[in-house]
């Protein structure tokens, strides 16, 4: 690893949310959009809003756009290897944004999320077993846009 504790990066993945379109499809009938977040996503969005006095939607939307991330630093760092998920087949409730006692975002993969990354990744049969994966993420939320910078990185 090197001395910023980055490794080697695997994948970059960035993504923008309009904020009004987001919080419509939220707020629109029967809508699936709230079960594609974990309860604890949801529950942290919500004191976060409690806390800056605004609206939970805005952290959805931001925890919206680290998920997307999360999916395109995955697929980028798959070369031309096949992707094992599209948008439709995403576990995105598997893939949570949460935030750390500091209130720092982090990536937490469920374990079966987990272990189809590592099935998934170009390694080495005698690199899976030295190969730890590290994701770094930035989310930020200003006027209509919601914003998430996600590093995949291999440290050996």
């Amino acid at each position: 690893m090197d001395d910023a504790g980055f490794g080697q990066v695997l994948g970059l993945g960035h993504d923008l949310v309009d904020l009004k379109e987001f919080g419509r499809q939220l707020a629109m009938p029967g809508t699936r959009m709230t079960s594609l977040f974990s309860p604890r996503e949801r529950r942290q969005a919500q004191q976060r809003a409690q806390l800056k006095h605004d609206d939970t939607a805005a952290h959805l939307a931001a925890r919206w756009a680290g998920k997307e991330s999360v999916l395109k630093a995955w697929s980028q760092a798959l070369g031309p290897e096949p992707s094992p998920y599209g948008l439709d087949d995403f576990p995105w409730s598997g893939v949570e944004i949460l935030d750390d006692g500091r209130g720092r975002p982090s990536v937490n993969l469920k374990s079966s999320v987990r272990a189809k990354l590592h099935e998934s990744l170009p390694l080495t049969d005698s690199q899976v077993d030295q190969v730890e994966l590290l994701w770094h993420i930035a989310l930020s939320h200003d006027g209509p846009v919601a914003s998430a910078v996600v590093l995949l990185c291999r440290c050996v």
